[in-house]
């Protein structure tokens, strides 16, 4: 689904208001109890710096994983929705917030004001659904079509974000829109990974009704969801299937653009697996690869194979990695992770946890030493109209490889490519790595903490 974005309105002095668009209301049938959550709550009125200030508890990786394996019970789906509903809209008034505090020029770019927009409707339709408990599966499946709106709302949020500040960019610092991505794409992380767990629960719990002898006569509809899957976790992901699956998408776009694509060859230990998130390792792996693939075939190397390697670190009870936790809760971090993370990571609660290193190493003779420093940064100078042009429909982190359609027609891209693949890598206590030997190539370190022994 693309998202029409409109051409740039002049910046009008003396203009005292943020540009706000009225929320849109979710219709639904009158026959149904969806009348149940009332009119979306208005959000311009509320004190969204007071909501996005609220206490909030420590978010883990138990949390996610605690109302058990698919198909849920009524009282486990009924308990996630409720967790779900008591966090999201927290988070959406603190993006809400994060946003108001930007430059006014800069909100009041079409862009901007969008995302600005989808969160505010975000937030307005939620409230009214946190003001009671969902007690019923007719009002869950209902939150639950709420909730996958909401998702679909905010797909294209990072090429929209993208395009407001590369517009905006006479009037922000480079710096400073660092340290804003950095936090709000975070943050989106979270936000978006806590709505698709509870989505993914609903759907591989279905059917289910408040009657059990309903559910023992409705055909099953959940088959094809695989038994290794806790919501959007794989409790067996190998490693070496994604990249798999990344290299057949990064070489067709190669073949595109250049005519050619190089080889990838596969060493170490390509039986490995752990528990991770598929959606978020194949944007780090489809990011990596096509940096590596990019330069080796303009370096003139394309008949040098890519060596992808990769190596499981022995999975050692109580040999846990120091991982931070979610700076919602409030947890003491390490200065450097502290810096860098601003309160959006998932702390861990298993009692061992395995990390898995992938090392993927080019002959595209390397990073220039004057580009080296700036790689972690969100850069726009390189990216052009037609580019984005190219590019919009296949640019969201969560969506490269399942919406791109193949309609990613640039390898360049944003920019965006390191510094967000090192935001999914580090969201679970994970890292990447640069070694660059300028005139011959580039070696990438990537290690992914699984989250833990789950029985």
């Amino acid at each position: 689904m693309t998202t029409s974005i409109p051409k740039a309105m002049p910046f009008r002095p003396g203009c005292r208001t943020l540009p706000i668009v009225r929320p849109r209301i979710l219709r639904q049938s009158s026959t149904q109890s969806g009348n149940w959550a009332g009119r979306p709550f208005d959000v311009a009125k509320d004190n969204v710096a007071q909501l996005a200030a609220s206490p909030r508890r420590p978010l883990t990786l138990a949390d996610l994983l605690k109302h058990g394996r698919p198909p849920l019970s009524k009282e486990a789906l009924l308990a996630s929705a409720n967790f779900t509903l008591s966090l999201l809209p927290a988070r959406l008034a603190s993006r809400i917030q994060a946003l108001r505090n930007l430059p006014f020029i800069v909100v009041s770019n079409p862009h901007v004001s969008k995302i600005y927009n989808n969160y505010l409707h975000s937030l307005s339709t939620l409230i009214p659904y946190q003001q009671r408990r969902i007690t019923t599966l007719e009002e869950e499946k209902q939150f639950g079509d709420v909730l996958a709106d909401l998702v679909q709302t905010h797909t294209n949020t990072i090429p929209v974000l993208a395009r407001g500040f590369l517009e905006c960019r006479k009037y922000v610092s480079p710096a400073d829109v660092t340290s804003f991505l950095d936090t709000h794409l975070r943050a989106r992380i979270g936000t978006r990974l806590i709505a698709e767990q509870h989505l993914a629960l609903h759907y591989a719990s279905q059917p289910i009704s408040d009657n059990p002898s309903d559910d023992a006569n409705a055909p099953a509809t959940n088959k094809s969801i695989p038994s290794n899957y806790i919501g959007v976790i794989d409790t067996g992901l190998q490693p070496a299937r994604i990249i798999r699956l990344c290299e057949d998408f990064v070489g067709e776009i190669c073949e595109l653009k250049y005519g050619v694509r190089p080889r990838l060859k596969i060493g170490g230990e390509p039986e490995a697996s752990f528990a991770h998130i598929p959606v978020h390792m194949e944007y780090i792996i489809t990011e990596l690869l096509k940096n590596a693939f990019r330069a080796t075939i303009e370096n003139g190397n394309e008949r040098e194979p890519i060596e992808v390697t990769i190596a499981a670190a022995p999975d050692v009870p109580g040999n846990q990695p120091k991982t931070p936790g979610d700076a919602d809760a409030d947890f003491e971090l390490d200065s450097e992770l502290s810096a860098r993370n601003e309160n959006e990571t998932i702390g861990y609660s298993a009692p061992s946890s395995q990390s898995i290193t992938i090392r993927i190493r080019d002959r595209g003779g390397g990073i220039p030493p004057e580009v080296l420093p700036h790689i972690w940064s969100y850069s726009f100078t390189t990216f052009s109209e037609l580019d984005y042009q190219g590019s919009e429909s296949g640019m969201d982190a969560l969506n490269t490889i399942s919406a791109s359609g193949g309609q990613l027609s640039t390898i360049a891209g944003l920019g965006y490519g390191l510094p967000l693949s090192r935001a999914y890598a580090e969201y679970f206590g994970g890292s990447i790595a640069v070694q660059s030997l300028w005139g011959w190539g580039t070696d990438v370190y990537l290690t992914l903490q699984g989250v833990g022994r789950i029985d």
